[in-house]
């Protein structure tokens, strides 16, 4: 089996055949639902943390309608280097967007974003800031990726048949909703993390929809952070 040939197999995730239409509609509300709870979390506070809620129902909604977690990208990449780059060049493309774009225009309307209160307490303090790794490689570039590119990216893509199309709108839609999971940061930051979910869901397409471009780059990205808060560069 030639290369090509073995890159087609792993990025192939079809939708499923078995009545499309119902499955299309179960799909449109299990995205309702999950953007539900990521505004009845993050904006009205009546729901419980939605990374956790959207991770477990995430694993489970995949594994029993699809068979498989590689449906969502959970899959081993033809190659490891190529994935390892994607991730590279879009943690950098964020981080410099970030910095030199986003910031300096919102910055014209609204105060800077609001950073997590963690954050504060990292400049200077190995412990927390290990500590703060910690939560960038499990809650972040895991459960975050698993519940906005895994799984709701997924279902939003379920709607319009899984075509290109329909993941690249779907990428629209997930990261205004991933924006809005990082409401606590004001205007400025809903906007600048709404652009890091559009360079992240561009990852995940440019690797052949593999989840692990997403999760190494948000863990390279909020890695950035965490140095950069330890060593007081931003100050």
């Amino acid at each position: 089996m030639n290369q090509n040939r073995a890159m087609a197999l792993e990025t192939e995730t079809p939708f499923p055949s078995t009545n499309p239409v119902a499955s299309r509609a179960l799909s449109a509300f299990e995205l309702l639902f999950g953007a539900f709870i990521v505004i009845g979390h993050n904006v009205f506070h009546i729901v419980p943390n939605e990374v956790i809620v959207l991770f477990v129902l995430g694993l489970a909604s995949i594994w029993l309608r699809d068979g498989r977690w590689s449906a969502m990208g959970f899959k081993r990449p033809v190659s490891w280097r190529r994935i390892f780059l994607i991730a590279l060049v879009a943690a950098g493309a964020r981080i410099l967007l970030g910095q030199f774009v986003v910031e300096p225009v919102t910055g014209f309307f609204w105060p800077p974003s609001t950073a997590p209160e963690l954050a504060n307490e990292i400049t200077g303090n190995a412990k927390i800031a290990l500590f703060a790794l910690l939560l960038v490689w499990t809650f972040a570039a895991f459960g975050e990726e698993i519940a906005y590119r895994g799984y709701l990216l997924t279902r939003a893509a379920d709607i319009g048949g899984r075509s290109k199309i329909a993941y690249w709108l779907g990428i629209v839609f997930v990261s205004i909703l991933f924006g809005y999971g990082h409401y606590y940061k004001g205007p400025s930051g809903i906007i600048d993390s709404g652009i890091a979910g559009s360079i992240l869901g561009a990852a995940y397409m440019v690797a052949g929809r593999n989840l692990w471009a997403c999760v190494l780059t948000h863990g390279f990205i909020d890695t950035f952070a965490v140095i950069d808060a330890f060593f007081g560069w931003s100050k």
